[in-house]
């Protein structure tokens, strides 16, 4: 059998992707390892959640380095030091450079929340309900060098109700969210996706590992 999978995860905030990640792997259904967390924020709450499963977590502040490509090295070499495979970002608030994509090129996830191509950057939920539609939801993607750009592996959707503020809207999104994150990062480490340019197509399973977290359809 194959280890588990490796991954990274970068954060800026409250984690709650995080915790879904670290909970899938504890009760089984995702097998991998979290090697390491790294913030860009200080004392932010996913760094505590990190070192309260036993799992390294460092705040690294960009300000603290001459270039983007100077503090992205460091934080290669933290990965690699972790042995990280896949890179994650969960509420991540910067733009990953070059440096980072080529050091994991094809490796690099984000969580969107919203059905990307529409709303990406900044505050998707609001730019969502001033928009006025009826559907919003989640994006799952490999990370490329535009903003929110990169091949999509899945979305979730989620109505938008009358009387939704952004809050509640942001409430309903994270609840696909952490459903879809750990279902895709499991399919990674049974060595599922298959990508060819923009398309991601599933591979079925070699073995039977259990059912997939959430309905693989779903939102798709």
């Amino acid at each position: 059998m194959d280890d588990p999978l490796r991954i990274g995860v970068l954060v800026s905030g409250v984690g709650s992707n995080l915790k879904a990640i670290l909970d899938a792997v504890e009760k089984k259904e995702l097998r991998a390892e979290v090697g390491i967390v790294i913030s860009n924020k200080k004392g932010v709450q996913a760094l505590d959640r990190a070192r309260e499963r036993g799992v390294k977590a460092i705040h690294l502040d960009p300000a603290a380095y001459k270039s983007i490509s100077d503090y992205e090295s460091e934080i290669i070499g933290l990965l690699k030091e972790a042995r990280v495979e896949w890179v994650v970002l969960a509420g991540y608030m910067k733009i990953v450079s070059e440096t980072l994509l080529s050091a994991y090129p094809g490796r690099i996830l984000n969580i969107h929340p919203s059905l990307l191509p529409a709303f990406p950057g900044l505050r998707a939920q609001e730019q969502a309900l001033k928009y006025g539609v009826k559907i919003a939801g989640c994006t799952v993607h490999l990370v490329d060098s535009g903003l929110d750009s990169g091949p999509v592996i899945v979305q979730a959707a989620v109505p938008v109700l009358e009387n939704d503020t952004v809050e509640s809207l942001r409430d309903r999104i994270l609840q696909k969210e952490h459903q879809i994150y750990p279902m895709i990062l499991k399919w990674i480490s049974e060595k599922r996706l298959n990508v060819e340019g923009r398309k991601i197509t599933l591979r079925p399973p070699a073995t039977s590992s259990g059912p997939d977290l959430v309905n693989p359809g779903e939102g798709r």
